[in-house]
């Protein structure tokens, strides 16, 4: 079986120590394919290096996240373009951006106005986008309503909304990132993998967070994927291979192949 983690931060400093190591752990269960979302210009040499030391492995995406989206904002959007616009570079999508409001309300507006410019970049490069989302589902759902364009996809990573939001953005021609929350039993999402199609679906870690039961509380890494397929196999009542088929394959659809 393969697997593919589409959305692991293994450039963050909890990896410093054994990062090599930690790939090896993946490639044991089968997870081979590592998706790397892009923050800000503080670490984008850091993710690139990643990419180029595992090129068969790691594929980094070119992004602002919303919680880095500040005074300067425009000045790491520019950052953004001009990577993108360099031909020398490859990226997997648009990532990580969208909105956060959960933190930090300071900068609503401009984290707004940064998420419909790379909306544009996606679709300027024909790039899928994967979105953050935190207290702000109905307003990401709307944006991407409100643009009609047919052609924007991409992913809801760590998706939290509920099961009508989950229809919602499925029927925007997006996927919905599941990771270790899905294993945690009063989430919720639960109900959204059973009620969603796996067709639909895409496995993700966000390492070095949200890590699944069994191992809560500590480090999270992309060797845990299995343990998220486990889960989801269990809900829709299907064997851990098929959502193992299901998800690579639908990971190769929306990202490309390596």
């Amino acid at each position: 079986m393969h697997f593919t983690d589409t959305h692991t931060h293994l450039y963050a400093d909890e990896f410093s120590g054994d990062l090599a190591e930690v790939i090896l752990r993946a490639g044991e269960q089968g997870v081979t394919k590592l998706l790397l979302p892009a923050i800000d210009s503080e670490y984008h040499e850091r993710m690139l290096a990643l990419a180029d030391a595992y090129p068969r492995v790691c594929r980094p995406m070119m992004g602002l996240h919303p919680t880095s989206v500040k005074e300067h904002f425009r000045d790491e959007l520019a950052i953004v373009s001009a990577y993108l616009a360099n031909p020398a570079m490859k990226f997997c999508a648009i990532g990580e951006v969208g909105i956060d409001l959960y933190w930090d309300k300071t900068f609503a507006a401009e984290q707004q106005e940064a998420f419909g410019f790379q909306l544009q970049l996606a679709l300027q490069y024909n790039l899928p986008v994967v979105i953050h989302t935190r207290n702000s589902m109905e307003l990401a759902l709307g944006t991407i309503a409100g643009l009609q364009q047919p052609a924007l996809r991409g992913v809801f990573h760590c998706f939290s909304g509920n099961i009508a939001q989950a229809k919602r953005a499925v029927g925007l021609g997006f996927m919905l990132g599941i990771g270790g929350v899905v294993t945690y039993k009063n989430s919720g999402l639960q109900a959204v993998v059973e009620n969603t199609g796996t067709e639909h679906l895409l496995l993700e870690t966000d390492a070095p967070w949200l890590t699944p039961v069994p191992h809560r509380g500590k480090r999270n890494e992309p060797s845990y994927i299995p343990l998220i397929a486990q889960k989801i196999a269990d809900i829709k009542g299907i064997t851990l291979a098929e959502v193992a088929e299901t998800t690579t394959a639908n990971a190769t659809r929306l990202f490309g192949p390596a």
